[in-house]
């Protein structure tokens, strides 16, 4: 097995630009349905029914890409284990416990605000 080797740069790391990577992850855990699955998952283990039960609306579809973005960015960690049928179970990692955090903080922000945001919608809409 090759391991790569992964050298970060300050270009990788800048937002600003289009092509960076920090832009990509940004990208990746700043959509509606990895903000919920992060947030519903929590403390908790899963199972993908329970996890798609949660977050109410999502697809199957959607559900299974987001999974594997999340696991690909390390912040979901995917377990199998061998049974008939296969059961599978996710469960953040500690980076994403401590991204969760941040997601609180915006969830606590929609709660405060939501009246506010309600009202200027309708003053914009009429």
């Amino acid at each position: 097995m090759v391991t790569k080797q992964v050298r970060s740069t300050a270009e990788d790391a800048d937002l600003a630009r289009a092509d960076s990577l920090a832009r990509e992850i940004f990208s990746d855990v700043a959509n509606k349905w990895a903000l919920l699955i992060i947030e519903f998952l929590g403390d908790r283990t899963l199972r993908f029914s329970e996890l798609r039960k949660e977050v109410e609306g999502i697809s199957h579809k959607m559900l299974t890409q987001n999974l594997r973005m999340l696991e690909r960015n390390g912040l979901v960690e995917r377990t199998v284990y061998p049974t008939v049928p296969p059961r599978v179970e996710y469960t953040l990692t500690a980076p994403a416990q401590e991204l969760r955090e941040t997601i609180d903080g915006l969830c606590r922000w929609t709660r405060t605000h939501m009246g506010h945001i309600e009202s200027s919608r309708h003053r914009f809409d009429d």
